[in-house]
């Protein structure tokens, strides 16, 4: 009995000493210094006391020139590893299954496995060369730093509790982030991206989409959107009638064609760019009166109230009515000839013959916006033509009353109202009448005129005036 206890207390004892003098290797000398200077090791021998390290949660040898991080696998009570800023080509934290939070950045790692690490919050691996990232097993995770890698893909379906998302400078096509709902600051530029869709986002306040190919950008379902930096894009339009927080704007360097800023609350913005957009012809703003001397470009000047004010940029010739036999259509400067609105019907050439009446549209569009005239050609071979209506209402087409007499035949003309007041006298066909009486704009009704030849006959009737 007493040689059978002696053997098992011997082996207790041999086991207890294993257990405490058991051994990691570390072969990188930078690493294991790393240590030495922490107080986890003594000497610099490619050996630290696994029980020296197997309990450390917090571990930063950030900057370190460590080339090999062998070793770290018997830490295997880490929550937080900084690794950053050094010179690993691997690094293995399979074994580091309770880390929550892990900065490898700026490395020179190819891969990175951390499906493994279903605790981490944290996930810091930018400025790396990876061509691939899982991180559907990280279902914690609220930040994520991937820039500048060379990732093809990255799916983030799973990481419902993402708040941070950056992923610029890589190779990616395709970004899902619905189920992101949480996420606050999305940084995605200098990728491939054709399409963007955040409108499930709708806490998003960081926007930075650059340098990709969008070539539509919806916003309008992220009101607390402040920062939105989306140039080098193809993006057409861009509307921010829905972000009141927007403070800085960077859409240079796009294809606009529309850009709406108003949002009433222009006076928050303290940066706005949207230079090198050639064909954009105007902005639309809270008040285009407004100071904007230092919004890019800052010799830009076209600013308007509504998207409708736009096409008032655009040059158009505007033509008088006429009233004769025939008529042949001038050179334009601006515009072409149609025979219906917006560019539709039959086109007409200058040197056209116009011989019936009809109403002829000039029409000039731009790579963004279109504005048009008419004028009305009256074909009359009587002596004199009495139009039987006008239309003052501003608008440059048939906004006065006027008699054509082409052989100046009428002396004078009289116009009257029902009570046969007299509202205006025309001392030759060559006068107008506006519709109005003493400055005051008269009513949509019938009116009289009488009109004295030169051979002092008389012609009366009437014609109606219409708002």
């Amino acid at each position: 009995m007493c040689s059978k206890t002696k053997f098992i207390l011997i082996s207790f004892c041999f086991i207890t000493y294993y257990s405490y003098s058991q051994n990691t290797f570390v072969p990188d000398d930078n690493f294991e210094q790393a240590l030495i200077d922490l107080g986890y090791d003594t000497v610099l021998d490619d050996n630290v006391l696994t029980a020296n390290i197997s309990g450390i949660t917090d571990l930063d040898v950030i900057n370190l020139n460590i080339s090999d991080l062998t070793g770290i696998e018997d830490f295997i009570s880490l929550t937080n590893l900084d690794c950053s800023n050094n010179q690993l080509t691997s690094l293995n934290v399979s074994q580091n299954t309770n880390l929550i939070e892990l900065y490898c950045s700026a490395n020179q790692l190819p891969s990175l496995d951390v499906t493994n690490l279903p605790n981490l919050v944290r996930l810091w691996c930018f400025n790396n060369q990876l061509s691939n990232l899982d991180v559907m097993q990280n279902s914690g995770l609220i930040s994520l730093r991937c820039e500048n890698n060379q990732l093809t893909s990255l799916d983030t379906s799973s990481n419902i509790n993402l708040n941070v998302l950056a992923c610029e400078q890589n190779l990616i096509t395709t970004l899902d982030v619905s189920n992101s709902l949480n996420l606050n600051r999305f940084q995605c530029g200098n990728n491939r991206l054709t399409n963007l869709n955040i409108i499930a986002n709708t806490n998003l306040s960081y926007l930075g989409c650059e340098q990709n190919f969008l070539t539509q950008l919806n916003v309008s379902n992220n009101s607390q959107l402040s920062f939105l930096y989306c140039f080098n894009n193809q993006l057409t339009e861009l509307n921010l009638s829905s972000n009141p927080n927007i403070s800085e704007l960077d859409c240079s360097q796009n294809q606009l064609c529309s850009l709406n800023l108003k949002n009433e609350n222009n006076s928050n913005f303290t940066s706005v760019n949207f230079d090198l957009n050639p064909d954009l012809s105007c902005v639309v703003v809270d008040n285009p009166n407004a100071n904007h001397s230092n919004w890019v470009p800052t010799t830009f000047s076209n600013y308007v109230n509504t998207p409708a004010a736009c096409s008032n940029f655009v040059p158009v010739d505007d033509l008088e009515n006429v009233i004769a036999t025939s008529y042949t259509l001038p050179i334009l400067n601006n515009g072409s000839y149609f025979t219906a609105s917006s560019g539709l019907g039959n086109s007409l050439n200058p040197g056209d013959v116009i011989t019936s009446s009809q109403t002829i549209y000039i029409y000039n569009a731009t790579a963004c916006n279109s504005n048009e005239s008419s004028f009305i050609v009256i074909i009359n071979n009587e002596d004199y033509f009495i139009p039987k209506y006008f239309t003052p209402n501003n608008d440059g087409t048939n906004d006065v009353w006027q008699v054509y007499d082409r052989l100046k035949l009428v002396n004078h003309i009289s116009i009257y109202n029902r009570n046969g007041k007299l509202l205006k006298f025309l001392p030759n066909s060559d006068s107008s009448w506006d519709g109005t009486l003493n400055g005051e704009l008269l009513p949509s009704d019938s009116y009289w005129y009488e009109i004295i030849l030169n051979s002092r006959e008389v012609l009366r009737g009437y014609f109606a005036l219409k708002r």
